[in-house]
């Protein structure tokens, strides 16, 4: 069994009880004997460590989070003078880092519940977004020098000085690797551990990057990692004067509601909250490869904000369209999360979505497979932890947007198809641009076609989402282009693609004089005059 204290100051700090992490596929065989374990183990009934124990990670106080921020503060001041050539190096050791273990990290993300598919997924996405080509292209952002008229001039991002983490429980290893480009830029941080998944925050802070932060001479309290109450960690961070920026992943009703109290405090609030993104697949599209893309959508049984939530079908091909997708769909089954070929996860908001579908249903929409609780062994049950992939045909893009399913963030495996009125094309277009643009959310959005005209329209027309991916997989990562980010209900009212390092540091200006003091343009100085008699007068 793996033991993790928390990690404050440099130092590992025990706290005032225990968390335990038993394997999800000890859940699915047989719910109440793991959960009865977990629980014995947490309220000290039974010591009984089996093999389905897979950690331990110490559970604290708000005080521990206060004694992180204090650390976090002392350090700020003398992390951020370490040159940028360290920092950098930092990075791309923990990239290295990383690589090496990715496979023990992916086996963690298994026991705490992630499909292996999904981990796999999940670990690629913080390999490319910390790769060499990303640190190389934050260094061509941080410092920018000029020269006019012959005055040496500098645009330089700095740090903000303490920057929180609060990563989400469904995700919390991956996306808690943003804060590592708060590192990148100088910020000194402090990371929240779920109590509910908090193994892979532990393993990527404490075994992989903490290490190399020492070995780089990053004072103590440059990282810190806490666990505990997590309502009362955050208004603790809110509240304190040590504090600059929150990083916050969760939905989007409490984070615009942190954001306006970080913004009431001085803070800055960097959301990373729901998404509801949109797929569009034109008349001219490749089908095939449009359906393996679209069959993203059930990773993690879409409890995953960046996958895509509903899809709209060219008129002309949605029949053609829908038949190949349904046949990708119907082999998609439950399993133990060990399994290579598992892509479901099991279902936290279940009566959410017997409502969807009872509404689209009502509303005329045609529910073309799924619809039912199952089991692990994709069974009908009534107190099975999965949900079907279920898919819904609606017609009328007016109809559509009025349906839950469609203009809500849906959590859980069902995906509206929409069909358009038939319109000629350069009508249907205007359409379907609106319809995205008008999504409330705006984190990623997909088109497949084949004509590269339109795809380029397409690209200057939608100003919604952090990312845009033509002809290519929805939920992949590139090098440069951050992984998270989106505008409207995804990141706020100052949401767009987000890369954390930029978002965590602000732009100075800096003028090089030569000892010679002129506050006047000299271009507006009368003929004969000298700055320096201007001055004196």
């Amino acid at each position: 069994m793996i033991s993790y204290a928390q990690y404050i100051d440099g130092k590992d700090v025990e706290g005032q009880r225990w968390t335990y992490v038993v394997r999800a596929s000890a859940l699915l065989r047989d719910v109440d004997s793991a959960f009865n374990l977990k629980r014995g183990l947490e309220l000290g009934r039974t010591t009984e460590i089996t093999d389905d124990v897979v950690a331990r990670c110490a559970v604290g106080t708000v005080a521990d989070s206060d004694r992180a921020l204090e650390a976090a503060r002392r350090a700020s001041r003398a992390y951020r003078l370490l040159p940028q050539e360290t920092r950098s190096r930092i990075m791309l050791e923990f990239n290295e880092a990383l690589t090496a273990r990715a496979d023990e990290l992916i086996d963690l993300l298994i026991a705490e519940g992630h499909p292996r598919r999904l981990a796999q997924w999940e670990v690629s996405g913080m390999l490319r977004g910390t790769d060499e080509a990303t640190i190389r292209w934050y260094e061509s952002q941080l410092r920018q020098s000029f020269e006019v008229e012959g005055k040496p001039l500098e645009l330089v991002r700095k740090p903000d000085g303490v920057v929180c983490v609060n990563p989400p429980q469904n995700a919390a290893g991956s996306n808690s690797t943003m804060a590592v480009f708060a590192l990148l830029v100088g910020n000194a941080v402090v990371v929240k551990a779920p109590r509910s998944s908090p193994l892979g925050v532990m393993f990527v802070f404490r075994d992989v990057l903490a290490p190399i932060l020492e070995r780089h001479g990053a004072p103590p309290g440059t990282l810190n990692v806490v666990c505990g109450n997590a309502g009362g960690i955050l208004r603790s961070w809110v509240t304190s004067p040590l504090v600059d920026d929150i990083l916050f992943f969760g939905d989007s009703e409490a984070g615009l509601k942190l954001g306006e109290e970080c913004l009431a405090n001085g803070k800055k609030a960097i959301l990373e909250l729901a998404g509801n993104d949109g797929f569009v697949v034109w008349r001219d599209a490749d089908l095939d490869a449009a359906a393996r893309a679209l069959e993203e959508c059930f990773y993690g049984s879409s409890q995953i904000c960046m996958v895509p939530k509903y899809a709209v079908l060219h008129p002309e091909i949605a029949d053609e369209f829908t038949r190949i997708f349904l046949d990708r769909v119907r082999t998609l089954r439950p399993g133990y999360p060990e399994d290579p070929e598992t892509l479901l996860s099991p279902v936290l908001k279940v009566d959410k979505f017997f409502d969807f579908i009872a509404e689209a249903r009502e509303a005329g929409g045609e529910v073309l497979c799924g619809g039912q609780r199952v089991d692990v062994d994709g069974e009908p049950s009534t107190r099975g932890m999965f949900c079907e992939p279920t898919v819904v045909r609606v017609d009328g893009l007016q109809r559509a947007g009025g349906l839950s399913l469609v203009r809500e963030e849906t959590f859980f495996p069902l995906l509206p198809l929409v069909v358009p009125e038939s319109a000629p094309d350069e009508q249907l277009f205007e359409r379907v641009v609106d319809f995205v643009d008008g999504n409330l959310y705006g984190l990623r959005n997909s088109l497949w076609t084949g004509d590269p005209d339109l795809a380029r329209h397409f690209a200057e027309s939608v100003t919604n989402g952090g990312t845009l991916k033509i002809n290519d997989s929805h939920i992949g990562f590139n090098s440069v282009l951050s992984t998270h980010g989106g505008t409207g209900r995804t990141g706020g009212p100052y949401g767009e693609l987000n890369y954390a390092g930029l978002r965590t540091s602000h732009l100075q200006g800096i003028s090089w004089g030569d000892g010679d003091p002129r506050p006047l343009d000299p271009r507006v100085l009368t003929a004969g005059e000298t700055a320096g008699e201007r001055a004196r007068g």
